[in-house]
């Protein structure tokens, strides 16, 4: 099933916000997690400078894998749509694939097998539970209410404007209202004398 994604950019501006995105989530990340673990370990009296430490040595390294990853991700992503010449989920999948693959291939081809296997199975279960939500979502919203006009009964109209069941059968054509003008004349800034504009 061919969805097309629209809160994505475009292809090639695709990967450097990838990029950043991922980098920015695993420097988010890995702060927080460095942080308290470098609290947890650092001795009594020093842990918040512990903590700091270790933000400061560890969060960079885990944003750049995180970039690593989200471009390398993104470029096999743009490649297979340019291959395939359309969005879908498979598109991320065998990107993850490919991505987890590539990031092992210096391990040689078994671990890299086992990685691309790892990769395009975790992008199955992401996309399958994105459809999965979107389709709940989607089951969830109530219809449309659809508000009628209810004509409002004016005692001082005629029978035959009435709304009963023969007022409309029998009724002429309606003359609409016409809106009421009101038509005032102006004063003329035309007087007799013309302003003097001297002060005493």
């Amino acid at each position: 099933m061919a969805t097309q994604e629209t809160s994505r950019e475009p292809c090639p501006d695709r990967i450097l916000d990838d990029i950043g995105g991922a980098f920015g989530m695993g420097a988010v990340g890995g702060s927080a997690f460095h942080f308290l673990k470098g609290i947890y370990n650092s001795p009594r009296g020093t842990r918040f400078i512990g903590g700091r430490e270790a933000v400061a040595m560890n969060a960079p390294r885990v944003g750049g894998s995180f970039a690593v990853w989200g471009g390398l991700f993104s470029a096999f992503d743009c490649a297979m749509v340019y291959a395939r010449q359309k969005e879908d989920p498979w598109n991320s999948i065998i990107a993850g694939a490919a991505t987890g693959g590539f990031l092992q291939m210096r391990q040689g081809l078994g671990p890299a097998a086992r990685s691309a296997v790892f990769g395009g199975v975790l992008l199955a279960l992401i996309e399958g539970a994105g459809i999965t939500l979107n389709k709940f979502l989607s089951a969830q919203q109530p219809p449309p209410v659809v508000i009628e006009e209810v004509p409002q009964f004016d005692p001082e109209a005629s029978p035959a404007s009435s709304s009963s069941w023969f007022g409309g059968l029998f009724e002429g054509k309606k003359e609409e209202a016409k809106p009421k003008v009101k038509v005032e004349v102006l004063e003329s800034f035309d007087s007799p004398a013309p302003p003097t504009f001297e002060f005493n």
